[in-house]
């Protein structure tokens, strides 16, 4: 048996820039950190001969061109994988519609897995690149590159995202008192609404290529990258806020279906009850809203938003590896 752990990301600011539609044309920025929750994924031989995967449901087939799991068939079609094999998996929170990169995490988690499945050794960057080839291009999923990244290398970093469609990877040198006093600043709430990411997604990429000022406001978005990691390796909590505020704003602008009613009242809420500034993660309408809170207030937004499960995280530091390898002829 083989089993990959692979984290879930946190982006903070810069999201949109990571998008073909925006960097193909100059560069994108994107900073995130990967959490400790994870997706993790299990590859084990079968003694009957067909494959069976599960995840939200369970599929037994003799060819893997009859599986309905889209990045499960693609892979496996792309590694030219057909033995008798199970692939299952588990996450430690939900997954669909969470805005924390669930999707491209499985892909890159499976990756792994059937690499080391295979005996095939890969780079994060290498990784990387194939999860976001297999999402895009196999899969059809509008989605940036950040996601993809982020599963592979973990930490907190910032990606650049070139034209000539390389990506640079910097660590972020936070001390270790700022690291830990960020890391005590993040709240994290699940609203309970999910949505796929593929609608907003869409309509932010046709608002991109029809509307100049949109391209405009993703390379502000980015641009805030230069602060936020100044303000992150000096540990002004309140400066990380007031920037992931101007972030969401910007966000909001880029599409109707970012943000709703319901979560533009919640977002109100927290910063009346004393949080700095926040977001909806990932591609918005639903799923994990974050906040950066100074810590005399943490006890008064997460009793405003007593509503919602508050969801205790910290940082990682590692992206997808291994926890159990006893692969053997």
């Amino acid at each position: 048996m083989i089993i990959t752990r692979t984290p879930f990301r946190m982006s903070f600011v810069g999201g949109g820039s990571d998008l073909p539609s925006f960097y193909l044309n100059e560069s994108g920025r994107v900073i995130s950190t990967t959490i400790n929750k994870y997706m993790y994924v299990s590859i084990h031989k079968k003694f009957f001969k067909n494959i069976r995967v599960n995840y939200s449901q369970t599929e037994e087939v003799d060819d893997i061109t009859k599986i309905k799991h889209p990045i499960i068939r693609e892979i496996l079609k792309y590694m030219k994988i057909n033995d008798d094999i199970e692939i299952s998996s588990l996450a430690d929170i939900p997954s669909k519609g969470s805005g924390l990169g669930s999707s491209s995490s499985y892909c890159v988690g499976l990756l792994n897995a059937l690499h080391l499945y295979k005996k095939i050794k890969l780079s994060k960057k290498e990784l990387a690149e194939k999860a976001f080839m297999i999402e895009s291009k196999m899969c059809d999923e509008p989605g940036g590159k950040q996601d993809q990244y982020a599963a592979s290398f973990g930490g907190i970093k910032e990606y650049t995202f070139n034209p000539d469609n390389s990506v640079n990877v910097e660590a972020i040198n936070v001390s270790n008192d700022n690291f830990e006093k960020l890391s005590q600043s993040i709240l994290m709430f699940y609203t309970g609404m999910t949505r796929k990411s593929s609608l907003p997604l869409h309509d932010v990429i046709e608002n991109i290529n029809n509307n100049k000022k949109n391209i405009d406001t993703i390379r502000i978005m980015s641009s805030l990258c230069h602060d936020f990691k100044d303000n992150m390796i000096n540990g002004d909590i309140q400066a990380l806020g007031e920037i992931l505020d101007k972030n969401w704003q910007l966000k909001r602008s880029l599409s109707k279906i970012v943000s709703s009613d319901d979560i533009d009242e919640l977002y109100k809420k927290a910063l009346k009850f004393g949080a700095f500034g926040g977001k909806i993660l990932g591609a918005g309408n639903g799923g994990f809203l974050m906040f950066i809170v100074p810590k005399d207030k943490c006890a008064s937004v997460k009793e405003a938003l007593s509503n919602l499960k508050s969801v205790d995280i910290k940082f990682e530091k590692s992206g997808s590896q291994q926890v159990l390898n006893d692969n053997y002829e």
